[in-house]
């Protein structure tokens, strides 16, 4: 099995922890000999309360797009009551430009699952479920085959490490449905029905997984987390971005030379992870734009980069998002009516069709960019298209529809003037927009 990739010069600059370039770390001996399970040890010794304090000390914020506090959601779960406590663990990993979380699965299996342990004994949970994207054949074997060892070595099942602590970890393959990686979604396909989100309230962590309290969270968020137990709050706190820190897994993809996925702490400046991280954009071309979530965050003008970091908080001032840190670039020859005809045509095919507006809005939205791309389109159509997508946003049971509207939104305040060039109706002599 090949190491994770990494930066040639990433020695120098930060150690992996997520990732660590340790040969055949995917094999229990292995990561046991560096230290495995020794977080999950140290937890077990701790109570519940202590290890979620830790938790909430360090700042941990979800990898999954949110950014919410994991410690404080994990605070939520009702610490009295009958009835039985769920983790869901998710790698429904399926939002293009994202690729982060089958790295885990390939390289570092144990410590997703090391993380899973821990977080079940702090909410005190007794089966979790890690729900992954069923296109991840061969990772899904992977991580069979990983949490058969942990159970040979009594790591998961009854009485760990004769802690008397027992909980039992499933893995959940999904059906290809970019839906079920919304959290409600996901719970109904864990229990055989159809992947429709839930209307909120309740939220999961009072009526969940069969009517029982349940977490969810993402595979990174979880595999952050033995890394705390051992390190300590105040060293993880202290790593990258003071309000969002700690390590980051980034998916670098489109116009560089060496796309991967790379550890690092957050708030590394974005044209850093382009330029050093990801070996710079072929032939030295300039950067038109890039989407630094995944698909479903607002793009970025290439001449707006600077100074914009890999960091919830600098993002969001940058009027995009950190998302699931799934980096696309783009070099200044792209075609980005085509980008975003195909990004608009994959949440038209994975909308679930629960909501009106996204069911017939997403349509709309490809079907009009189809117009665009074949140079059909009318000057009325700009507008039309912001107006389709301001009427899906914020208007559905989920997010989808807000993962639809907002690259389309963010795509035409960008760079209006590539769909006026791309109009039938507009005068030769007319000013395109800035």
């Amino acid at each position: 099995m090949m190491l994770p990739p990494s930066h040639p010069d990433q020695a120098t600059k930060w150690e992996n922890v997520i990732l660590p370039p340790t040969k055949d770390l995917h094999k229990i001996d292995v990561y046991r000999q560096g230290g495995g399970y020794g977080a999950l040890k140290k937890a077990l010794a701790m109570k519940p309360e202590e290890v979620i304090e830790e938790v909430k000390r360090s700042n941990l914020r979800g990898r999954g797009g949110a950014c919410f506090p994991t410690g404080l959601k994990w605070s939520f779960m009702p610490k009295a009551g009958t009835k039985a406590k769920y983790l869901c663990v998710n790698g429904d990993e399926s939002e293009p430009g994202t690729f982060k979380d089958r790295q885990i699965f390939e390289f570092n299996p144990h410590l997703l699952i090391e993380g899973t342990l821990i977080a079940c004994w702090a909410m005190g949970i007794t089966a979790a479920y890690i729900y992954i994207r069923g296109e991840y054949g061969k990772w899904i074997r992977m991580l069979e085959r990983a949490l058969e060892d942990a159970y040979s070595n009594r790591l998961v099942g009854e009485n760990i490490l004769d802690s008397g602590f027992t909980t039992q970890i499933y893995i959940h393959k999904g059906a290809g449905a970019y839906i079920c990686g919304e959290e409600s979604s996901l719970m109904n396909s864990i229990e055989g029905d159809r992947g429709y989100p839930r209307v909120k309230p309740p939220f999961p962590a009072q009526v969940g997984l069969w009517g029982c309290p349940t977490t969810i969270n993402n595979v990174e968020t979880i595999a952050n987390v033995p890394v705390i137990i051992e390190r300590g709050a105040a060293w993880y706190a202290g790593v990258g971005s003071p309000k969002h820190p700690g390590p980051l897994l980034v998916g670098v993809s489109g116009h560089v030379n060496q796309p991967g996925v790379y550890e690092m702490p957050t708030g590394v400046p974005l044209l850093e992870i382009i330029h050093k991280w990801s070996g710079g954009v072929p032939g030295h071309k300039g950067i038109k734009a890039v989407i630094p979530g995944g698909s479903s965050t607002m793009v970025l003008r290439g001449e707006a980069l600077e100074g914009v970091r890999m960091d919830a908080d600098s993002l969001k001032a940058a009027g995009s998002s950190v998302g699931t840190a799934g980096l696309i670039v783009m070099d200044e020859d792209t075609d980005l009516i085509a980008v975003i005809t195909r990004i608009a045509k994959f949440y038209y095919h994975e909308s679930c069709g629960q909501c009106t507006p996204c069911r017939e809005g997403t349509g709309w939205l490809w079907k009009l960019l189809t117009r665009f791309e074949a140079g059909e389109a009318r000057m009325s159509d700009v507008a039309l298209l912001m107006d389709v997508a301001n009427n899906i946003e914020g208007n559905t049971i989920c997010a989808l529809g807000d993962a639809a509207a907002w690259p389309v939104q963010s795509m035409l305040r960008q760079f209006r003037d590539e769909f006026e060039r791309r109009t039938v109706d507009r005068p030769d002599d007319a000013p395109v927009s800035a």
